[in-house]
């Protein structure tokens, strides 16, 4: 069982930056491959990035790539999501996930989300 507590959302003007950050529970926090999606109001929840087990693969959505940066500290069971050049449209509820195989179809975990609001 893991459980995953986002935090460092909050309201920022385009242009900006943010840090989100995700705890994990459990001792096997390197047996997982960490990653974030985002729901916006009315929109189906999307993929936005994920790494690998020991950091050393990433895969991100094509509208963050060159914006977002994904990263994970295995010795304090964290995966991070450095935001900058944030855009209106990037305003949506980031949720952290995990799941033992690469860029499966379904999360096997899921945080309860962390609302980030980027204003024009």
């Amino acid at each position: 069982q893991v459980q995953l507590v986002e935090s460092g959302g909050g309201l920022v003007q385009a242009g900006g930056s943010l840090r989100l950050s995700c705890a994990a529970s459990g001792r096997t926090f390197s047996s997982y491959v960490l990653g974030w999606f985002r729901q916006a109001p009315g929109k189906e929840r999307e993929f936005v990035a994920a790494i690998s087990w020991s950091g050393g693969r990433t895969s991100y959505a094509d509208s963050v790539k060159g914006r977002f940066t994904i990263s994970r500290d295995n010795a304090k069971n964290t995966v991070y999501l450095q935001m900058n050049s944030l855009k209106s449209e990037d305003t949506a509820v980031y949720y952290c996930t995990a799941d033992r195989n690469w860029l499966p179809s379904l999360y096997e975990y899921w945080g309860q989300g962390t609302q980030v609001t980027v204003s024009s």
